[in-house]
């Protein structure tokens, strides 16, 4: 994959947004705010065609209904529509004992979202990018300086180009070095485990049915993905273990591996196989205090990081994009430019608590899960039970698994 040389007058030109981080979350923004008329510098320190070489990533993410509506709002639905696995329903069980709660929507509705790999979204987003003449891509290019005043803002590269615009986009991930030059603090811990990650193929369908299996160690995920083009069911597994226990298990063989994802899964799936490379990562959360400062705004994982528990890590960022993108186009309209202070409030004020009361309850239902013994397992059963038998109370998390709750970006909304 080769990217898109630039002219020297684009890599030159000031424009209205430089967003530091061109993963999924900075560049779905850069390309919302493109089709908002919104020009962007996109600086990214990885090489596109390492990102979505073969093999390179096992991972996936689920995309919510809201999520999708985004992508589906920016033009990316006729790339990505083959490529993602309706989740028709959610299996939620306290290791596999008798009273879990299916959350399976009417048909009328639709999926609860869809699972996608990540080496696809990264491949729709940078086609798409390439294309786009209001993005500005620069690949493999390390910033070595950023600058923030009055009139704009300004990074300069490791080559010695200096790019400028109005308002700065810190979109690197958890370890956002603009976040932390910029004196951002936030709230953090250690959950002390790690998520061991892959893909696997099974004997049987899933059904698009997605599982959230808890165990006193952690969660244990099962997401649908689609079958392969040889007709093998396939799933990506998320395991949370015990951070003592994470390097021991990495370096299991892949049988003894299989075996123990075998004995945690009771036969749902049949024989299972390994589709992907095995990866770990540790898991923390972080939520930062302040997502705004002058001319300045924090997006998607450099703002929050929490539990995969319930997958809505991407989701929460792509919120960020449609909010984002809507407070600087009506700001505009009224002839304020991006990096307004005003606009920038507004921002904050919408997205705050919003991050905070989805975080608040991944956090919590880890917790509540993680407590061990018969009497925490018993009552958790039984409230699950009472979940599955309130139509009202499913309604309430189906929808926080579809995205559709609060106050919805429009580019969130079905159009």
């Amino acid at each position: 994959m080769n990217q898109q040389p630039e002219s020297n007058t684009a890599a030159a030109s000031r424009r209205d947004l430089v967003i530091v981080g061109g993963g999924l979350v900075g560049m779905t923004l850069a390309l919302a705010a493109a089709r908002q008329g919104i020009t962007s510098h996109v600086v990214d320190r990885a090489d596109p065609a390492e990102l979505t070489a073969e093999g390179a990533d096992g991972r996936a993410s689920a995309v919510s209904t809201a999520s999708w509506n985004l992508f589906n709002n920016i033009g990316l639905a006729e790339r990505l529509e083959h490529l993602g696995c309706p989740i028709e329903s959610i299996a939620v069980t306290d290791g596999m004992k008798p009273g879990r709660i299916d959350f399976r929507p009417e048909p009328e509705e639709g999926s609860l979202g869809r699972m996608f790999a990540n080496r696809d979204l990264r491949l729709a987003l940078f086609e798409a990018a390439r294309e786009e003449p209001a993005i500005a891509w620069h690949t493999r290019a390390e910033v070595t300086s950023r600058d923030r005043d009055v009139h704009g803002v300004s990074v300069e590269l490791g080559d010695g180009r200096r790019l400028s615009g109005s308002l700065l986009v810190a979109a690197e991930g958890r370890q956002s070095p603009t976040r932390d030059e910029a004196g951002v603090t936030f709230a953090k811990w250690d959950y002390r485990h790690n998520a061991m990650v892959t893909g696997l193929t099974h004997e049987k369908p899933h059904d698009g049915v997605a599982w959230e299996i808890f165990y006193p160690d952690g969660p244990f995920a099962l997401l649908p993905l689609l079958d392969t083009p040889e007709g093998q069911h396939r799933s990506a597994l998320v395991w949370t273990v015990a951070q003592k226990d994470a390097a021991a298990i990495s370096k299991l063989p892949d049988a003894i591996f299989l075996n123990e994802v075998a004995a945690r899964m009771h036969g749902v799936f049949g024989a299972i196989e390994l589709a992907a490379p095995r990866m770990s990562y540790p898991l923390r959360f972080h939520h930062a205090s302040k997502v705004v400062e002058d001319r300045l705004v924090v997006v998607g994982d450099a703002a929050h990081g929490m539990h995969p528990i319930a997958g809505q890590g991407l989701n929460l960022g792509l919120r960020d994009v449609g909010a984002l993108v809507e407070v600087l186009v009506e700001g505009m309209r009224l002839g304020l430019e991006p990096g307004d202070a005003q606009l920038l409030a507004r921002y904050e004020r919408w997205r705050s608590l919003d991050a905070f009361m989805v975080m608040s309850v991944t956090d919590g239902l880890n917790r509540l899960f993680g407590i061990p013994g018969r009497l925490p397992s018993a009552a958790r059963r039984l409230g699950m039970g009472a979940v599955q038998r309130l139509p009202l109370l499913k309604r309430f998390f189906m929808d926080e698994a579809r995205g559709v709750s609060g106050r919805l970006p429009a580019l969130l909304q079905e159009v």
